[in-house]
């Protein structure tokens, strides 16, 4: 059999590839392994060692079955002759869905230079576009699990590739990571990337961290004695370990304090794992009748939740002998979640959620972050085999914006519904001033145009060029009306714009009037590119 050979070549014991195996995940490895059959990775390996490892992270997170089958034929559609309709009929809606997905997020970023060559905004706004362009949270997943895959091999490439690769990795997946809570994940794809990309710095910090550690070990076990000692008498169960922090997380730390290493006081932290909420407030006090704390260095993640949905209490304090300590305090089902953030909800079944919440042992969410819960109960319903709502596992975190792009590839965010001038004015004030037209896809359009999803957008401008009043219909945004009336202002004295027109008024006009309107714009739209063309001549004379 080939698939044995080909998993023992890529370092994949072969009783643990199928240890968690089903009919329907064996038949995916048949098909993907005849797919990429004769294709060979850059180490020299069969491709399919690519897609075996990325199930294995799959497996590893406790990921459900459609997931787990979609990684395993996530290439194939874009890499070989495979088609979604026959991933459909053998394996069903959802992994088509789901490798479609994929699909679309390599398409969405193909093509693009370094980040390194783009505008500083267009790292994060790559992020929002694959946040966007995903959808589904499964998707995502399973983006995160092919890259965490490709950076551990990075090494079989070229330096330039490496750093192209390490650079992207940093700047959109490890924050896409951070976004979905997935904090295990973000540690080793900074650290990776980190390492590659300045390999000197990182030598030189996990270093600095091995000393200081070295140095600090028994006074921090001290602490650490002190506090099970009093836990224990007050007969309260709990788990301790220690929290090191990253290498890059010090790197980035250690630029906002100068690289004065002694005002990084969370190097090292102790975390305690404990049974419920109720219990991380009375471990909370234990420590602070022990340690005198620091002011200003407690947060309560629990009844603020971060963003993300991360929740734990934290405390830093001063020892008797003068250490200064960070401690941690979580139940276990809010580590699993900071460990494996969205990609941890696939594990615990409906029951075990339910049981969760009225035992105390996770904390009720904000109004702001009932997504989360929200996405965690539609993603037990679907690990239990129950039939869910597809539209309950999108992450709508970008659903009113759209991503467009200049001619050079930079990425823009809009709102939905932007204009041209929209576009221009989140340029450059300046660009947006000296607007005398548009080009979008090529074509010229009228300033009125709505633009959308994945447009390029070239701005013509001239040097005398500027706003008038009649703007104010053309832009939708916020930020460029702001803009604009403080420019009308400037230009003529005591302006006052008219309100803005509410945006979700149905358009009244009739057929006719509207198709009236069309004729005047292609007609503006086509002075307007005379007008332009006139300017440039002037220009080059």
């Amino acid at each position: 059999m080939i698939i044995p050979k080909i998993a023992q070549k890529g370092g994949i014991k072969y009783n643990n590839l199928m240890s968690n195996s089903t009919p329907r995940l064996e038949k995916a490895i048949e098909v993907a392994t005849k797919a990429h059959e004769g294709q060979l990775r850059k180490t020299g390996e069969p491709y399919i060692i690519h897609p075996i490892a990325v199930m294995k992270i799959l497996q590893e997170w406790n990921m459900d079955e459609d997931t787990i089958i979609a990684g395993i034929l996530h290439d194939t559609v874009e890499d070989t002759s495979l088609t979604l309709k026959e991933i459909e009929d053998e394996f069903g809606k959802d992994v088509a869905f789901l490798v479609n997905g994929v699909t679309k997020l390599s398409e969405a970023r193909s093509g693009m230079k370094n980040l390194d060559e783009y505008l500083p905004q267009t790292g994060n706004n790559l992020l929002k576009l694959l946040i966007a362009t995903g959808q589904d949270i499964r998707v995502l997943i399973i983006k995160l699990a092919d890259r965490l895959h490709n950076l551990r091999t990075l090494g079989a490439l070229p330096p330039d590739k490496q750093k192209k690769i390490a650079r992207e990795s940093l700047e959109v997946f490890a924050p896409l990571a951070d976004r979905m809570q997935m904090g295990r994940v973000r540690v080793e794809i900074e650290e990776t990337s980190f390492s590659y990309l300045d390999p000197r710095r990182y030598e030189e910090l996990q270093k600095l961290t091995a000393d200081r550690l070295k140095k600090a070990d028994k006074k921090l076990q001290a602490a650490r004695e002190a506090v099970e000692e009093a836990l224990k008498k007050e007969h309260i169960k709990y788990k301790c370990d220690g929290r090191v922090k990253s290498i890059y997380s010090l790197h980035k730390k250690l630029a906002k304090y100068d690289q004065n290493i002694n005002r990084v006081y969370d190097l090292m932290a102790l975390r305690f794992i404990v049974e419920d909420v109720t219990t991380c407030y009375l471990v909370l006090g234990i420590i602070h009748s022990l340690f005198r704390p620091m002011e200003g260095r407690f947060k309560d993640y629990i009844a603020v939740p971060k963003m993300n949905g991360y929740q734990s209490l934290h405390t830093t304090v001063i020892t008797n002998d003068k250490q200064i300590v960070e401690f941690q305090i979580r139940t276990k089902e809010m580590h699993d979640y900071a460990e494996r953030g969205l990609a941890a909800t696939f594990f615990y079944n409906e029951q075990k959620l339910t049981a969760a919440y009225t035992e105390g042992r996770v904390s009720k969410l904000p109004s702001n972050l009932l997504w989360i819960k929200e996405l965690q109960e539609t993603a037990t319903k679907l690990a239990s085999g129950e039939k869910i709502d597809q539209k309950k596992l999108e992450l709508n975190l970008f659903a009113d914006k759209i991503f467009v792009y200049t001619p050079k590839g930079d990425i823009i965010d809009l709102p939905k519904g932007s204009m041209p001038l929209d576009f221009a004015y989140r340029l450059h004030s300046e660009i947006g001033a000296k607007c005398t037209g548009a080009i979008v896809n090529g074509k010229m359009v009228d300033l009125k145009t709505k633009l959308q999803q994945g447009d390029v957008v070239e701005i013509l401008t001239a040097k005398n060029s500027q706003p008038n009043p009649g703007w104010l219909e053309k832009v939708f945004s916020t930020h460029a009306r702001h803009k604009l009336v403080s420019q009308l202002r400037s230009i003529i004295p005591g302006f006052t714009p008219k309100p803005a027109e509410d945006a979700t008024k149905k358009d009244k006009k009739s057929p006719k009037e509207r198709e009236i309107e069309a004729k005047k714009a292609s007609a503006a739209a086509s002075a307007a590119e005379v007008k332009a063309e006139k300017a440039d001549k002037k220009t080059k004379k």
